[in-house]
């Protein structure tokens, strides 16, 4: 498997998301509309992206990857509803302690982005040496 490929992914949409944050801090609520859907939109395909080669590869039990996909999808659905509500919403002090758990959110999905970072390369690194293991078992067997 070409992890390199799958790393490299990781990173542009990294540097995206960088890129959209900047952008996003000087826009104004309709422009920022926009972007929420946008990716959102982007977040529901990556989803369907994933969970089709899920469903083409061989049938597993559900793992804690499965899980963490549903979860995410909960979350973006939590947050389209909280930025509806914010529209309906004319109290500045409750506007302020809003804005105050969306920054305290994405903080949190920030640092949970950098631990998924490292899960995954702990994950690379495990599936590289069990391949390893594998061929080496494999040419002691003879085979």
């Amino acid at each position: 498997m070409d992890f390199s490929t799958k790393l490299d992914q990781l990173q542009a949409k990294t540097n995206e998301a960088v890129a959209s944050a900047r952008a996003a801090a000087a826009e104004n609520r309709d422009q920022l509309k926009q972007r929420v859907d946008k990716a959102e939109d982007d977040a529901k395909q990556a989803m369907q992206d994933a969970k089709q080669q899920a469903e083409q590869t061989v049938d597993r039990a559900e793992s804690k990857w499965a899980q963490m996909r549903a979860d995410a999808a909960a979350k973006r659905e939590d947050f389209k509803a909280k930025i509806e509500q914010r529209a309906e919403e004319r109290d500045a002090k409750a506007a302020a302690k809003e804005a105050d758990w969306a920054e305290l959110d994405a903080s949190d999905a920030i640092d949970f982005a950098v631990y998924a970072v490292n899960d995954a390369q702990l994950a690379v690194l495990n599936a590289l040496d069990a391949r390893v293991y594998a061929d080496e078992q494999a040419k002691i067997a003879g085979m």
